[in-house]
């Protein structure tokens, strides 16, 4: 095929995908700007909300891989027009998330007491525990949200989920200068504020999100709860089958770079502090990876339902192509943003020293990164799970984890060693999804 046969499918890949993007952008400015707002008060401070939020990033990924299962099965049924379908798999779906929210609210609150065991500074982990607890609340409306925004997006609707972010961060930004800093009636709270801001702005978000779903046409066929006897066991499995996997994989990517975190506690409170200033950087340009991929996911899925493998295959190329374009750019912008992106964060000399060196690794493997995403999402579409699951574990913890613990801890690289397996985990997932996506699609065409 010409190159034309697949740039020719950006404009509705970037249709799709701009409010995707928008909206996870948006989505985890909630925590950037908590923690741009939180670096103000001190080094000590935005290292103790690295490691509240380091279990929490767990929980996050766990609740929001298991709802990747919905965007493909609705785009499918889309695709197929097979509406009342479509309906029990989004009731059943959200039957799942609720039930997940509350256990994984639970799982935080059980495993609270390791904070101190983790060899982080004490005046670190002082800091992280009332903080670490209102976040974790906020895991419910957070994952509900997150099974909205996937069924609306298996819609090709991705823009609602957008504006249910750009409120929220509205409303976060108000809160926390509020909060953190005391304002009028208000005491100064500081990060303890920070994390009621965040629990606020996602209860705003799913309220707006529900109101929409209520009040559009095209969603009201899939509103009708379920009734008793239209509850099947046969849908909770093929949800669990798609979600479960997906949620594994999106476990073992962030379980790695959460270890990242601890380990940079174990250097001390500074590279902590470094390594969550280049973590949230990274994952700021991982949401565009994010968008993409929401976009390949309901491409493919729809290419699925009608049986149309050849146009599947030119599209999920397209977005690769896509994705590795756009990286490459973020690439570049870190190389050379690598002094002054730090200050966002912190004015401390010796925090943006150590940071700016992790900009570098960051900035190489921001292909790396947006490739393995998108592929993920690809594969996801086809309903392919089981088997990038067992890669993506491979990848990030029999490769990756080992050389990161290696190369921070027992040699003088400390957090840009941890980085480099970090960025070996993520090249090595890339190249074995992309294999995995040759050979389906290839079969299916044949």
């Amino acid at each position: 095929m010409a190159l034309s046969d697949y740039t020719s499918e950006f404009k509705t890949n970037l249709k799709l995908a701009l409010p995707v993007m928008t909206g996870s952008l948006g989505h985890l400015l909630v925590g950037l700007i908590d923690d741009i707002m939180v670096g103000s008060l001190g080094p000590v401070k935005l290292a103790a909300t690295s490691l509240g939020n380091s279990l929490i990033f767990i929980a996050i990924s766990i609740g929001i891989g298991f709802s990747f299962a919905i965007t493909p099965l609705i785009a499918e049924s889309d695709g197929e027009k097979k509406y009342k379908k479509g309906r029990l798999q989004f009731q059943h779906s959200m039957l799942l998330m609720i039930s997940l929210a509350v256990l994984l609210i639970g799982f935080l609150f059980l495993i609270k007491p390791i904070l101190y065991h983790l060899n982080q500074p004490p005046e670190v982990v002082k800091l992280a525990i009332p903080y670490f607890e209102i976040v974790a609340l906020s895991m419910f409306p957070m994952i509900i949200f997150q099974g909205l925004k996937q069924f609306t997006d298996g819609l090709s609707q991705t823009k609602y989920a957008m504006q249910a972010t750009l409120i929220t961060n509205v409303i976060n930004i108000a809160l926390n200068f509020i909060l953190i800093y005391g304002w009028w009636i208000f005491p100064k709270m500081g990060i303890v504020g920070a994390a009621i801001g965040t629990l606020v702005s996602r209860i705003v978000m799913v309220i707006f999100m529900w109101y929409i779903l209520r009040n559009k046409e095209i969603f009201k066929p899939y509103l009708a709860l379920l009734k008793r006897e239209e509850i099947q066991s046969k849908i909770f499995k093929k949800i669990v089958n798609i979600g479960l996997p997906s949620a594994l994989q999106m476990l073992f990517e962030v379980g790695v770079f959460t270890a990242s975190i601890l380990l940079a506690g174990t250097l001390g409170a500074f590279p902590q502090a470094a390594n969550q200033i280049a973590i949230k950087l990274a994952a700021t340009t991982f949401m565009i990876s994010i968008g993409v991929g929401v976009a390949t996911t309901i491409r493919v899925g729809n290419q699925k339902g009608l049986r149309q493998f050849k146009d599947l295959r030119r599209i999920a190329i397209s977005n690769f192509l896509l994705i590795f374009i756009i990286m490459s750019v973020f690439t570049v912008m870190f190389m050379l943003l690598k002094n002054q992106l730090p200050l966002l964060f912190t004015s401390n000399l010796e925090v943006i020293k150590i940071a700016s060196g992790l900009l570098i690794i960051a900035g190489v493997f921001q292909i790396s990164d947006g490739i393995q995403a998108v592929v993920l999402a690809a594969l996801r579409g086809l309903q392919d799970v089981k088997i990038p699951t067992y890669i993506t574990f491979v990848a990030y913890w029999i490769i990756g984890f080992p050389i990161s613990y290696y190369l921070g801890l027992h040699t003088e690289l400390r957090t840009f060693g941890i980085w480099i397996g970090l960025f070996i985990s993520l090249t090595i997932s890339a190249l074995m999804l992309f294999l995995r996506f040759q050979y389906l699609s290839r079969k299916l065409i044949r």
